[in-house]
């Protein structure tokens, strides 16, 4: 009798000694390898610490990959993810599948109403919210001010492509390892479309008329694409079909580049000493114009990382916990801490922007906010969709993917520009017939 109850009451310790184990919570959230979100895996101990009951596990991928992964995983429901980084041009979509949880859930204190207006809009469905921005982006021509002085250049309050040509001419020095100009050139509609289609839209191109047409043989994009093979193979690092936004960072904080075009989030990594050997050198302007007319800080995109649940989640109470604490005024407070207000996520927050201590740290923040505010990605009469670097349908993202490996084509010399842009034309213009979107 004795040794049953000594076997009952270890039993019974076992048990409560293990409770705490099976009662945690393990949220896998599937990310992009890019700093900002490697700074939070490093900062999520602080999460865990603060809540015990949560265990975070990281997936980091390369940008076209984790896009592949997720995109399949919520497709079918595969349930691999609590927690999945997309970005504006999938929430809308994916919203109105019913594929994501609203984030109905975040607490009080979040203070959603001090998101960016035109950030809280795009991430937003019939009045809820699908996701919460990590870090939101327009963007910017960085440039290094030592090398436009020696060349006797002054970079414009609104740069032309003109401009832009002559500048690389100039500053390019390849036996120093210096190049003029550094551009997105790796295949991706979110790698080299993403800034191509905005260089097109510069010359007065869209990927789609209002008719869903595909534009691919118009003249504005034969311009934009003309340049831009030609900007990158005088004046460009060797290898640029290769380079997306990640290996252009690199380039550009190792002092290789004089002027780089792309996300403005970049602005506070090149100016950082800790990863940059540029800092003090770096100036900002707006997004090029291709034209004499074009409003020059209306050219831009709209774009943000966002921590969002997919449906298929079982763990939807703990993954709007970690949502709320990873997209919150208080992280933002974290990382200035730990590692100084110019490193905080941008383009999230209006709070952020009336800080006196992040606008003497960051020398972008003016630049930034300008680049988001004049950012509008809502349809024209030129086209029938939303988003400026993507058209938010379904199909957009095969698209994208397939003339993006056609500009890549032209950029390294296996095609010529016109071929490319062919190709382009009858690529599109199948998969818009599947699609429903035009006839055959």
């Amino acid at each position: 009798m004795k040794l049953s109850l000594t076997a009952a009451a270890a039993a019974s310790l076992i048990a409560c000694v293990a409770l705490p184990a099976s009662a945690q919570t393990t949220l896998t959230i599937g990310t992009v390898n890019n700093s900002d979100m490697i700074r939070m895996q490093k900062l999520t101990p602080e999460f865990e610490k603060a809540h015990p009951d949560i265990k975070i596990n990281w997936v980091t991928l390369e940008e076209n990959i984790l896009r592949q992964r997720v995109t399949t995983d919520i497709a079918t429901g595969g349930g691999q993810f609590d927690i999945m980084t997309i970005g504006t041009y999938e929430v809308p979509i994916w919203a109105k599948q019913g594929w994501l949880k609203p984030l109905d859930k975040l607490g009080a204190d979040y203070d959603e109403k001090d998101l960016i207006p035109a950030i809280h809009s795009a991430l937003s469905n019939d009045g809820k919210l699908y996701a919460a921005p990590f870090y939101a982006e327009g963007v910017l021509t960085l440039y290094r001010k030592d090398l436009f002085e020696k060349a006797g250049l002054t970079m414009p309050e609104k740069p032309t492509w003109d401009f832009i040509a002559e500048a690389a001419e100039k500053i390019t020095d390849k036996s120093a390892g210096v190049y003029g100009i550094c551009l997105r050139g790796k295949p991706g509609w979110g790698e080299n479309m993403a800034f191509l289609g905005n260089m097109a839209r510069e010359f007065g191109a869209n990927f789609f008329d209002a008719n869903w047409q595909p534009q691919f043989e118009s003249e504005g994009w034969k311009k934009a694409v003309s340049l831009y093979v030609d900007l990158m193979t005088k004046y460009g690092p060797p290898g640029a079909a290769s380079n997306g936004f990640n290996e252009n960072l690199q380039l550009f904080g190792q002092g290789k580049c004089g002027m780089w075009m792309d996300a403005s989030v970049a602005a506070s990594f090149v100016t950082d000493p800790k990863q940059s050997q540029v800092p003090d050198k770096v100036g900002f302007a707006p997004a090029p114009c291709g034209t004499d007319s074009c409003p020059n800080d209306g050219f831009n995109w709209l774009w943000a990382w966002n921590l969002a649940i997919p449906n298929s989640s079982k763990k939807v109470e703990a993954a709007q916990t970690f949502i709320a604490w990873a997209t919150s005024k208080e992280y933002l407070d974290l990382v200035a801490k730990q590692d100084g207000w110019a490193n905080v996520p941008p383009g999230t927050r209006t709070s952020l922007y009336k800080n006196p201590e992040y606008i003497k740290a960051a020398p972008f923040a003016e630049a930034t906010l300008n680049a988001i505010q004049h950012a509008d990605p809502s349809p024209t009469k030129d086209k029938p969709y939303y988003g400026l670097e993507f058209a938010a349908i379904p199909e957009f993202q095969g698209i994208g993917t397939a003339v993006g490996q056609q500009m890549a084509a032209a950029l390294s010399g296996s095609s010529t520009v016109d071929q490319a842009l062919k190709q382009s034309q009858a690529i599109a213009t199948r998969e818009m017939q599947r699609g429903g979107y035009l006839k055959r």
